[in-house]
């Protein structure tokens, strides 16, 4: 009998609101002594593989969306690139900016080797 009072009262169960999507997420997929997997997923206009300035060992990284890409070099040189889903790719040791510059979301992952000199990705979100 409880449903039809509530029904008759207008009552209605409350929908909890949809999680909103951080400007940016990165987390560790998986981690070994020997390996360490990072994916990374951002909004449009917002940093795509680390926040601001920040670094990564040598890896290699596979793209999961479509991305045009701002990247900034410590010195200020900006490259612009444009980056295919299921691309592949190898790239040494790097400090940098990575802003999305695409209208929609991009995601990608990358795969760090941990060798003698192995320093962890920097950047990451909490």
């Amino acid at each position: 009998m409880l449903a039809p009072a509530l029904v008759s009262t207008g009552a209605i169960a409350a929908t909890p609101p949809p999680k909103p999507v951080p400007p940016e997420e990165s987390r560790i997929l998986f981690e070994n002594e020997r390996t360490r997997v990072l994916e990374y997923h951002t909004n449009a206009g917002r940093n795509v593989c680390g926040l601001g300035m920040h670094y990564h060992p040598a890896h290699l990284y596979i793209m999961l969306t479509d991305a045009k890409l701002r990247i900034v070099a410590p010195d200020g040189k900006e490259e612009i690139v444009d980056a295919k889903a299921g691309e592949v790719g190898w790239e040494p040791a790097v400090t940098h900016i990575v802003e999305n510059l695409n209208g929609k979301n991009a995601a990608c992952q990358l795969i760090e080797f941990k060798d003698k000199d192995w320093k962890p990705s920097t950047g990451l979100t909490p």
